[in-house]
């Protein structure tokens, strides 16, 4: 039998992240063993039915180090007695040197605990996310004598450090084999700064459709029904939640709208406070998280999708959403901005709306939507059927399964 794939993630299982385990169940049905090693034990109540689906054992590493000082004592003498141990031990060294943090320090210590309890005959290591996780993977890799590699997403491309993400992405033996990232700006980005940018593979995550249910039959509402809105994400700043609710505070008086939001978040009680100050908490309602079959539900009877997506103050913002792809595959109009790779999947005007993330565009253009149900349903049409042919699931995993296979020296 052969021995898994070794997948480092940053906690498992995670409500935010189900486009991982989406991933990760279908290339276990692709064939590939896997094993997952987690960074952080799971902070979510709720989970999604693919967490459930998903084979693969689950090993957590020491979140701190000192909650497990004798685990990490005894990891740290058996790395050092590995081929690789002072090579990683100089890379880590100048990484420290550039960032002296205790989230370093932490990366080095777990990445002696994996190392170290990986299973011999493990054929390489592949990370979601090109920070921490990539990190702890790649020291790890090092000392094992293994290929390695990533996907990226959004933060870790955005707010990780330039220097770092070169080093990863280095054509020496610490670098990545390759680096998969979910969007095409993503990949631009990144391959400006590879030493080899072939290395880079697009591969959208796509939606496996057969999670989700046909669209509901939508007849077409009168421009002066109540008007539904719907907005799924958590409540962190490159979510725009604030100025979307600046912009429902902007609507004209004669439009009965309610805005229901979905997810939880640093942020929620201030979004609360806020949209109490400007006297809206009447028509809002604030679900918290939610399961997907529940999420799915809300869609399908929701008039309109917002998701006021924006740069954060520290360089963080958003991919290409899949809850986006969600809400098309309801045929639920979508109206978004045009941050980072929204405009990938959507063409203002054809596909869906997308505005700048000011109260006043995304208040001009809910009106728009509320007022002109035909052009919306029109969109709506248009994106599900860009849904079916462009962003479906099974293209995206094939690449990345023979990449995987590829690193791995034959099947996993």
């Amino acid at each position: 039998m052969t021995i898994p794939l070794a997948v480092v993630v940053k906690g498992w299982p995670r409500l935010s992240e189900t486009f991982i385990a989406q991933e990760l169940v279908a290339l276990e049905e692709a064939g590939h063993r896997l094993e997952l090693w987690s960074l952080r034990h799971p902070t979510d109540t709720k989970t999604h039915p693919l967490h459930e689906r998903l084979k693969a054992p689950v090993h957590y590493l020491p979140e701190y180090l000192g909650d497990e000082k004798a685990r990490v004592f005894k990891a740290f003498r058996a790395a050092r007695r590995l081929p690789g141990f002072q090579r990683a031990w100089q890379i880590w060294r100048a990484d420290f040197a550039r960032d002296r943090s205790s989230n370093r320090a932490r990366r080095f210590g777990q990445a002696c605990v994996l190392a170290s309890e990986m299973p011999e005959g493990t054929p390489a290591l592949y990370a979601h996310f090109l920070h921490t996780p990539s990190s702890v993977a790649r020291y790890a890799a090092v000392m094992r004598g293994l290929p390695w590699s990533f996907s990226a997403h959004a933060k870790d491309i955005w707010t990780s450090p330039d220097w770092e993400l070169r080093e990863k992405l280095s054509v020496d033996r610490a670098g990545a084999a390759f680096g998969a990232t979910c969007t095409d700006f993503g990949a631009g980005h990144l391959r400006d700064l590879a030493a080899d940018p072939d290395r880079i593979e697009l591969i959208y995550h796509g939606l496996d459709l057969a999670r989700f249910p046909e669209p509901p039959a939508r007849p077409l509402r009168h421009a002066d029904s109540p008007f539904h809105m719907l907005s799924v994400g958590r409540l962190v700043e490159k979510k725009g939640f604030d100025r979307l609710i600046d912009a429902l505070a902007l609507l004209p008086e004669g439009l009965d709208w309610h805005w229901t939001h979905i997810g939880g978040g640093t942020l929620k009680d201030a979004m609360w406070k806020r949209a109490e100050v400007a006297g809206l908490n009447a028509r809002i309602t604030w679900r918290g998280a939610c399961d997907q079959p529940d999420v799915i539900e809300a869609m399908r009877q929701a008039d309109l999708f917002v998701l006021p997506s924006r740069i954060a103050d520290d360089g963080d913002r958003d991919g290409l959403p899949n809850v986006l792809m969600e809400a098309a595959s309801q045929k639920l109009p979508i109206l978004s901005t045009s941050v980072s790779a929204i405009p990938e999947f959507i063409t203002s005007g054809t596909h869906g709306l997308l505005v700048r993330d000011k109260p006043e565009d995304l208040a001009d253009a809910m009106v728009q939507v509320a007022t002109e149900p035909r052009a919306a349903k029109a969109m709506a049409e248009a994106a599900f059927d860009r849904l079916h042919n462009a962003f479906t699931m099974q293209p995206g995993i094939a690449k990345l399964s023979a990449r995987l296979t590829e690193l791995c020296g034959g099947p996993t």
